[in-house]
């Protein structure tokens, strides 16, 4: 029988702290007062010391309120029935179907040993040109969207939810407002692709704690598919969210603060669930897509700055399209050279092209004379932005390749472009008038 202690210390926003003996980091308790039973979780030890975070919130709980340790830490069910079914951040029920309590798993354990874990060598298609031309995503990758606030980084992420070619979506939602609750369940049921995926959302309106769960509870039901051998994508939206909850706890706990606020140990708390991606040698695989809002569109501010260290690229969503300039997969050569013989010119020469094109822009803004190639420039830049950077397309890799040879063709000469003549013999899509080089 677990001890039940009766004498609260100290009560600061939704911690409270005990005194208390043979209690382990992260370990449940239950919290009951006279408005009855909570939830908390211990989020700090301190010799005897114990502070724990309750998941309702204190209010209402009084010193003399009953402390009992559950002797675990949380764990969330796992089997098939969580397919096409949305939970909150603490795994209860948000679609008012039946609860689930049976194979429990544990949250929160350590990410798999880096000795064990396959080179990434798999392409994740979207069938989204801006991503599976430009900036391939690549199975078991961690790749952070960068965006400020009132970009559409949500309807992406759904979108990437219906057309990527995975086994199993998991998506972690993290201070999302109940809107975009509604628009993730909406979207991926009218298209099907509920039943491939397990929702766990936290609203701006749950308390705190639930929002530094969620992604702990989706990467860990992720890990569970993937050692079954399927193909796992995580959609975490938002990880500023994130970040902000375990500012406002450590706040609570007094923590000295470090950069603007934050937890010193912010880096860590980061890396510690994105180096949850991972591609199991004779099984499944973990990737890893997540929204990361810039406050003010400053990518240095401390949670977009931290993650560029963690991750393996980003990708940049400014005026609701992804940028060409400065978004990047890293891990893009090691699939993109298995496509099709002509990705990585058409990829190089596209953007090499697009490039020119804003510097003619420029010109044409301060008034220089368009010269014959700045007019083909500017063809090219419109094409380029209507049919390349549409995030609403749903386009096969070779069909965006394709695309790619008829807009060259279209808007230059062969002998214009600095592809090898041997290429262009194969690829280049004849237009009656123009040269083939």
């Amino acid at each position: 029988m677990n001890t039940v202690y009766h004498q609260i210390d100290q009560i600061s926003g939704s911690v409270i702290t005990l005194r208390a003996t043979g209690v382990k980091y992260r370990e449940l308790a239950e919290v009951t007062s006279r408005i009855g039973t909570s939830l908390a979780q211990v989020i700090k030890l301190d010799g005897d010391t114990v502070s724990l975070q309750v998941f309702a919130g204190a209010r209402g709980v009084a010193t003399d309120a009953q402390v009992r340790f559950l002797g675990t830490a949380m764990r969330v069910p796992f089997s098939d029935a969580l397919l096409g079914r949305a939970f909150t951040g603490s795994a209860k029920p948000r679609d008012k179907g039946p609860e689930l309590t049976d194979n429990l798993i544990e949250i929160g354990t350590p990410s798999v040993n880096p000795a064990k874990r396959i080179i990434p060598r798999n392409m994740v298609r979207t069938g989204i040109p801006m991503i599976d031309v430009f900036n391939t995503l690549v199975e078991s990758q961690k790749l952070p969207i960068f965006a400020r606030a009132g970009e559409p980084y949500n309807p992406l992420l759904a979108r990437i939810a219906l057309q990527a070619e995975v086994d199993v979506i998991v998506l972690g939602g993290m201070g999302l407002k109940y809107d975009d609750y509604l628009y993730f369940r909406d979207t991926l049921d009218e298209s099907g692709a509920l039943s491939r995926t397990v929702m766990f959302v936290h609203t701006a309106a749950d308390p705190v704690v639930e929002c530094l769960l969620v992604p702990d509870i989706a990467l860990a039901v992720a890990e569970q598919f993937a050692l079954q051998g399927k193909k796992v994508l995580v959609l975490l939206t938002d990880m500023t969210a994130f970040a902000d909850a375990l500012k406002e706890i450590a706040i609570t706990m007094e923590q000295i603060p470090a950069n603007r606020g934050y937890p010193g140990d912010l880096y860590s708390q980061l890396a510690a669930r994105y180096e949850k991606a991972v591609d199991f040698e004779g099984a499944g695989s973990i990737t890893i897509l997540t929204a990361t809002t810039m406050p003010g569109d400053d990518v240095t501010h401390p949670v977009p700055d931290n993650t560029g260290y963690i991750t393996e690229g980003q990708l940049y969503l400014r005026q609701g399209r992804i940028e060409p300039f400065g978004s990047l997969s890293r891990l893009k050569q090691l699939v993109n050279k298995n496509t099709r013989a002509d990705h990585r010119t058409i990829m190089e020469t596209m953007i090499k092209l697009y490039a020119s094109y804003r510097e003619t822009l420029e010109k044409q803004t301060m008034g220089f004379r368009m010269t014959d190639w700045d007019v083909k420039l500017l063809k090219y830049g419109a094409r380029f932005e209507t049919e390349m950077m549409d995030l609403n397309s749903d386009i096969p890799l070779e069909k965006s390749l394709d695309c790619g040879w008829a807009i060259l063709s279209d808007c230059f000469d062969a002998d214009e472009v600095g592809i090898p003549s041997k290429m262009t013999a194969q690829y280049w899509v004849p237009t009656p008038g123009k040269s083939r080089g």
